[in-house]
């Protein structure tokens, strides 16, 4: 994990090596043996620093997750840092985008959601334990497995480290220019299975209950909870039904996604989901799910932790911006009872695309911020 010696200790060329290493170790989230492998290339990067580093061994086809402790502070609430280790491109991705640089912008898969800021959190940490003086907060640094399917092996973990917190920073890529997040909308899935009569369409169709056309009842309900002034959107994103077309069709399924920016929202809206019923005789309606991820609303204790972070950042030469957005984080399990600052990893674009990018640019300021997050936190 050493790289070139520089007379910077956050010399972009140098933490750009490091995430190259990790970007060129493709990590989808369901070939874990291959999680695994960075998981290993991580934890023995704090070997030489005064840290220890519990694995927790993967379960339900994910990879292990890491928690690496700092030596000092660990008796007291001190600073959660939360990143993941997975991506969503599949393996053999790298091939159509491998890494390379093109002036500002360095590419690959993952390297901006978000293995850049994972590598920044790591970076910082190490400058921070080469100081003869500890910070006055233990640090904790969490990397998980499995948070692009919505952390379903690592929630209980990072809800157990989250409330023995004082702040937990996310580094999760930051939004346009730069900006910092402070608040994100919760995240509810629902399937709907429906059940109609089944029929031949020509010669009986009268004793046929269309399992489809309830599902566009079905549909027209859950469109008219869209609501962008309240900053709700429900979308049905899947859709299948029936077996031919001259059966009236016995069976009808739905995958929906609901954002909500409130947990009054969610604690009205996900009944209404749960509770919906057929109107059409003959035909039943199931719903299964609910939320995912709690909102992640900016209260007072993010609100200080957001400006406490923006002084540094003027210190450092940086106009450090918030803002909130309808994506879901790991950030999102913790800020309902810990103040919670997302969005610190490097700036770029592209997440989940075939141009998916960081700027190098960023890379110096980011690290230098998280550093002196963890240095100045009490």
């Amino acid at each position: 994990m050493q790289t070139t010696a520089s007379s910077n200790p956050f010399d972009p060329q140098t933490i750009l090596d490091g995430i190259r290493r990790w970007v060129e170790m493709e990590t989808p989230t369901e070939a874990p043996e291959r999680v695994n492998l960075l998981a290993n290339l991580v934890a023995d990067g704090y070997r030489d620093l005064p840290a220890t580093v519990e694995r927790i061994a993967g379960c339900d086809g994910c990879g292990d997750h890491l928690v690496a402790r700092s030596s000092w502070g660990q008796d007291h609430p001190g600073i959660l840092v939360l990143s993941h280790l997975d991506t969503v491109h599949p393996l053999g991705f790298i091939e159509r985008l491998p890494f390379r640089i093109e002036g500002d912008s360095a590419f690959g898969p993952g390297i901006y959601d978000m293995k850049g800021g994972a590598y920044l959190a790591y970076h910082a940490f190490r400058q921070l334990c080469a100081a003869a003086e500890r910070s006055p907060l233990g640090v904790t640094q969490l990397y998980v497995s499995d948070e692009e399917i919505g952390s379903p092996t690592s929630r209980a973990l990072i809800e157990a480290e989250g409330r023995k917190a004082k702040y937990v920073l996310v580094t999760e890529p930051a939004r346009d220019g730069g900006k910092v997040v402070t608040g994100r909308k919760g995240v509810a899935r629902f399937e709907v299975f429906i059940k109609g009569v089944p029929a031949h369409s020509g010669t009986r169709p009268q004793d046929g209950r269309s399992a489809i056309r309830e599902l566009g009842n079905i549909i027209q309900t859950l469109e008219a909870m869209n609501d962008p002034k309240r900053g709700v959107t429900v979308n049905v994103g899947v859709v299948r039904g029936g077996t031919r077309s001259n059966v009236i069709a016995e069976e009808a399924y739905a995958e929906v996604d609901m954002r909500v920016p409130t947990i009054a929202d969610s604690d009205e809206l996900v009944p209404k989901i749960l509770n919906l019923t057929s109107r059409t005789d003959g035909v039943s309606v199931k719903v299964t799910g609910g939320l995912n991820r709690p909102p992640y609303e900016k209260g007072n204790a993010g609100a200080a932790l957001f400006e406490h972070a923006r002084t540094l950042a003027t210190e450092l030469g940086i106009d450090l911006v918030d803002t909130a957005t309808g994506g879901g984080s790991d950030g999102n399990f913790t800020a309902p009872h810990t103040a919670t600052l997302d969005g610190l990893g490097v700036d770029g674009q592209g997440a989940h695309t075939h141009y998916e990018q960081i700027y190098i640019s960023s890379i110096e300021p980011r690290a230098r911020l998280l550093h002196r997050l963890y240095q100045t936190l009490r």
